[in-house]
């Protein structure tokens, strides 16, 4: 809470009610409610955010423990650890008698594996006693803690959560995989009183160093879920297979055979969630409900995860099976599960908001929910695509086929080979032009790009024709004029590619209501501000460029305010061969020297992020100006430098000069880095010129030929 804000945030209880939910997994944690003991508990955020949360119609599921240990005096491992926790569960349902759900402990049985068996969290446990410890001392925490709740409230529900996952594996694995699926229910099945002498797995509790009267202690009290929490992850399905030397060896454990998701390694799909969602209802006959419902990708593929989940939930539930509910976990994203918490990476993941703006700004995923939840049809046309896990490419791997998984649904096998809308791309030949073509099929987003003679954006019946023709959900205007210093003597040939053409692109997407994307650059500013410009800045353009972009956006977003228009600046990739830091990088490695200005000072660029970041906007449906750029001012010469310390070449070939040494004839702003008022949506200047020396050195590799023609940046050097 911390780190997303929300313990200070009270305002997104309003943003989550208008979603549509009726229920929400809420956190009143041990161990930040009462570090030192019941006694000396602080319930101020308690007290103010459950309350608002009943008066706003949505009812708080309290989760007491989520993937931690709890206080301080206690742990995983301490046998005191159940009874702590019902001391703390009780004081929470004498302060709001009125809350009927709770998950005292999160994912007990996937807790006690990364905290008991894995070694991940505390205490880093390595062996099946330690896992089994940490399981038997969270679900004895659970049945007392709902003891305690139940003296307060009779009424009380229990919803208990742990990951709904299974284990597919070649025939040499088979015994493997059946201990894993038998493991995965360990929880539940201790809760329901289900483990005795006639368990599968009475044996390992036994063998592993656990007294029988641990085990039989919860046939004597059970505690069976109201309502089973069904978590659901890409990772949720693994394959184990024993021919480890075909797979990446971070998927290769100590015993030598591979633990890989399923969507890397099998060359036919499993049908997803529902079927475990029938094994779950067969097993327990108890109310269900998809407690978590998560992917970290694009965004087209969030919301297609989401339609999934969603859509398999339905059909269960119309054979019969009782599934109350569908969960977007989490609404505000998340930080750092890319390494399991393990680091403070930053690393965020966003949901159904974006934490990354002055305030949370809502995604597509948020129109969905509110689409989903009062009944209405999806609206959003890249759920016409398959996600990733269901699409060539996906493969870590030799693809392995197996009988043991069943084909793709008939329905996602239809949709596959159903017409979709396309994204229309103008500037088939340029850098942007061709960065969208290439992220755009690697994303699964329908597309097609025009030239010229297919689409005149300045042209309104050859424009008019390309919609008709096409019928696209999105036009993105990647092409236009581009050569700065020339439009000072071609200034009627760049006001109608940058100008013009734009206006009649946001008349023509008004009409046909299709949403446009459109780029302008940081030259519609002077430089006299001397820090960066935001969005709100007023514009002064030096050049005819400039001028030509600046009078761009007053135009279009005049005719049509929904217009997506993002300024950038500085671009650089690995695909094209003629932007600034590759002409730079190769120079230098060349050991020639290389001249850049010292006294321009830019945001650079990295195409893919910024394509990949407008792609997100636009499936978001943002509108109005944005500043998009790897957020760093630096001038032309330190950007060679920065290039030149990162791929350990000789910094002292960068001859820095002043802008007046080098060819050109525009004026340009001595200094025109882009901030944001609106939020910081792309990856450092540093992360980015990572994955760029990497993805050059791929190109190289590859021999790759799919590179843009070169684009005449504004660039100072010579």
């Amino acid at each position: 809470m911390d780190q997303n804000g929300h313990g200070q945030r009270i305002s997104d209880l309003d943003r989550f009610a208008a979603l549509g939910i009726t229920a929400i997994r809420y956190p009143v944690l041990w161990e930040l409610t009462a570090p030192d003991g019941v006694e000396r508990a602080d319930w101020t955020w308690a007290d103010e955010r459950l309350p608002a949360l009943r008066d706003l119609g949505v009812n708080p599921i309290v989760g007491l423990v989520h993937h931690g240990s709890g206080p301080r005096h206690t742990s995983l491992v301490d046998p005191e650890f159940g009874p702590k926790l019902a001391e703390f569960a009780g004081a929470v349902a004498r302060r709001f008698p009125w809350v009927e759900y709770y998950t005292p402990v999160n994912e007990p049985c996937t807790t006690a594996r990364f905290a008991g068996l894995y070694g991940v969290w505390y205490p880093h446990g390595r062996d099946d006693l330690t896992f089994l410890q940490a399981l038997i001392n969270q679900c004895k925490g659970v049945v007392l803690s709902m003891r305690a709740i139940r003296e307060v409230n009779p009424n009380a529900k229990l919803v208990q959560t742990d990951d709904l996952g299974k284990t597919y594996s070649t025939p040499e694995m088979a015994e493997w995989a059946d201990f894993y699926n038998e493991r995965r229910w360990l929880a539940w099945d201790l809760l329901c009183g289900m483990v005795d002498e006639d368990h599968e797995l009475w044996k390992y509790f036994l063998k592993s160093g656990i007294p029988a009267e641990d085990v039989l202690w919860f046939r004597d009290n059970p505690c069976p879920p109201d309502v089973m929490g069904l978590n659901y992850y890409i990772t949720s399905e693994r394959w184990l297979d024993h021919r480890g030397e075909r797979y990446p060896a971070q998927y290769v454990g100590p015993h030598g055979f591979a633990d890989i998701e399923t969507a890397r390694a099998l060359a036919t799909p499993t049908p997803g969630i529902g079927p475990l969602l029938e094994e779950t209802w067969e097993r327990y006959g108890l109310p269900m409900a998809v407690t978590e419902a998560h992917i970290d990708a694009n965004r087209e593929d969030q919301l297609r995860w989401l339609h999934e989940v969603w859509n398999a939930a339905h059909d269960v539930r119309r054979k019969g099976a009782d599934l109350r509910a569908v969960t977007v976990w989490s609404l505000l994203g998340s930080y750092d599960w890319n390494c399991l918490v393990t680091e403070c990476r930053g690393y965020y993941e966003n949901g159904a908001y974006d934490l990354r703006s002055p305030e949370p700004r809502p995604t597509a995923l948020a129109r969905l929910m509110r689409e989903l939840s009062s009944g209405r049809t999806p609206s959003s046309p890249v759920l016409q695509g398959l996600g990733w896990w269901r699409r060539p490419g996906r493969f870590l791997c030799p693809p392995v086929a197996t009988s043991a998984t069943v084909a793709a649904l008939p329905a996602e096998r239809n949709l596959a080979n159903r017409p979709v809308q396309p994204i229309l791309i103008s500037g088939a030949t340029g850098t942007l032009g061709s960065a969208f073509a290439r992220i755009c099929e690697e994303r699964n987003l329908a597309f097609k790009v025009l030239t010229r003679q297919e689409m005149d954006i300045a042209d309104p019946a050859s424009v008019d024709a390309a919609i008709r023709q096409h019928r696209p959900w999105a036009i993105i205007n990647a092409g236009g004029y581009v050569r700065v210093h020339d439009a000072e003597k071609e200034s009627d040939r760049c006001l109608r590619e940058n100008a013009h053409g734009p206006v009649v692109l946001a008349n023509a997407c008004a009409r046909h209501e299709i949403r446009l994307l459109s780029f302008s650059s940081d030259l519609v500013f002077d430089g006299s501000k001397g820090s960066a410009y935001v969005e709100s800045d007023p514009v002064a353009p030096l050049n005819v460029y400039g001028q030509s972009k600046a009078e761009a956006e007053r135009r279009v977003l005049a005719v049509n305010p929904d217009v997506l228009m993002v300024r950038t600046s500085a671009f650089f990739g690995p695909w094209d061969q003629h932007n600034f830091v590759t002409l730079a990088l190769q120079a230098l490695q060349e050991g020639r020297a290389f001249t850049a200005a010292s006294d321009l000072v830019v945001s650079p660029t990295y195409v893919p992020d910024l394509v990949q970041t407008c792609l997100d906007l636009l499936i978001d449906n943002e509108s109005g100006i944005w500043h998009l750029s790897n957020g760093e001012a630096v001038s032309w010469a330190d950007l060679a430098r920065r290039v030149c310390s990162l791929a350990g070449l000789d910094e002292a070939l960068v001859d820095a000069q002043p802008a007046t040494a080098l060819e050109g004839q525009a004026p340009q702003p001595r200094y025109s880095a882009l901030g944001s008022e609106r939020g910081n949506l792309m990856p450092t200047l540093d992360d980015a010129l990572q994955r760029y020396l990497k993805a050059v050195e791929e190109v190289r590799r590859q021999g790759d030929t799919h590179v843009g023609a070169a684009q005449a940046a504004h660039y100072g050097s010579s």
